[in-house]
């Protein structure tokens, strides 16, 4: 796991264009002992074949196969340019990770460098950072960027028989996880609940949250609250705004009159629900035969192919934990950590979803630019 601390940070950068920057990048993995002198060639190879701009302001600079040779060690060097710098074709960046890699292992770099930078609003905070241990902190995924939910935060069917009950599982599902005390637990259950409509109830608290996160259970048995239905109890543990995405996710649900979703869907299910917008379209799987997988250069040129097509376009690794992305999103993209052989099911919604995915699919065929 990529560990940064701030002696790999240089701050106050500045580069008339990105070849000077990339230089000054390759130069710093030269001094720390990761690579030879002649990577630098393959770092500005690399640009020429296909741009390295993630999007959020960022880039990630790396050599080719045929340099992978001078690479020594596996590591990286950041560089923070506070005034920016032109990328080409409209980007601009403010933060490069210069990146040597001896094999795959680039491959898991990018994977926790792109999770942790892909949170919207990133750009914002990297151009903001004025210290290596802030810049260290964002990239080392020290700062929250999403709650907390996943499969063992979810309970169906659990048979209480009061709304108490069903608020103390719901508080017991966070607390099991060490994301809330006891605190909580007592403040959530005395505070109650407001009814969010078709049966869903909210309850929520910020006393002695470790991390912002959400539980949901439903009930075996009809209860109600109030003279209201109560199927289920979404509970939030809040202690910044890494909760506000779920919510926009919620509210359309809510608007779509679709709430039922949420309790009639298994565990995986219903954090799909509440993490991503759920598209309802074709489907296809695609299997990955690069033998780098999805690096910079062919994820590159899978998600230009997506974006030539108005459909929304999401993209899940069937070999992998990530949850489903956006296929017009590099910086998603790469998140997936896709390796060689791996399977790529693609869901398309939209007019022309199916020529978008015939696109797709003879693009990964092709070797998306590499053969």
């Amino acid at each position: 796991m990529l560990s940064l601390d701030k002696s790999d940070i240089q701050l106050h950068q500045s580069a008339d264009n990105k070849d000077a920057a990339i230089r000054d990048l390759a130069d710093g993995l030269h001094r720390k002992g990761f690579v030879e002198v002649g990577y630098v060639e393959g770092m500005l190879a690399r640009e020429r074949q296909n741009s390295t701009y993630l999007g959020s302001g960022i880039a990630i600079p790396h050599g080719t196969t045929a340099t992978r040779g001078l690479v020594k060690s596996t590591g990286v060097v950041v560089h923070h340019f506070p005034q920016g710098v032109d990328w080409g074709n409209g980007n601009t960046i403010y933060l490069a990770i210069g990146i040597a890699a001896k094999s795959d292992e680039h491959l898991g770099i990018l994977k926790q460098l792109t999770k942790v930078l892909s949170a919207d609003g990133m750009e914002e905070k990297i151009k903001q950072c004025t210290t290596a241990d802030s810049i260290a902190s964002l990239l080392n995924g020290d700062a929250q960027s999403e709650a907390t939910f996943n499969a063992d935060l979810v309970l169906s069917q659990f048979p209480a028989t009061d709304v108490l009950q069903l608020t103390a599982a719901a508080a017991g599902l966070l607390k099991n996880q060490g994301l809330v005390d006891n605190r909580f637990v007592a403040d959530v259950i005395g505070t109650g609940l407001t009814y969010l409509g078709q049966g869903l109830w909210l309850a929520r608290s910020d006393k002695s949250v470790s991390q912002t996160a959400f539980s949901f259970v439903t009930s075996q048995d009809e209860l109600t609250e109030e003279g209201l239905p109560l199927k289920g109890i979404l509970m939030l543990a809040c202690c910044n705004d890494a909760h506000i995405a779920s919510l926009v996710h919620l509210v359309q649900l809510m608007y779509k009159n679709q709430l039922d979703k949420l309790f009639s869907a298994d565990k995986e299910r219903v954090v799909s629900l509440l993490t991503q917008e759920s598209l309802d379209g074709a489907s296809a799987v695609f299997t990955i035969t690069n033998p780098h997988g999805l690096h910079a250069r062919p994820g590159a040129m899978l998600v230009s192919v997506a974006k030539k097509f108005n459909a929304a376009i999401q993209v899940v690794n069937l070999n992998g934990e990530s949850k489903p992305a956006n296929a017009k999103s590099l910086m998603k993209v790469i998140a997936l950590g896709v390796k060689c052989r791996h399977q790529l099911q693609f869901t398309a919604q939209g007019e022309d979803a199916e020529l978008a995915l015939e696109s797709i699919g003879q693009a990964i065929a092709d070797g998306l630019g590499e053969g």
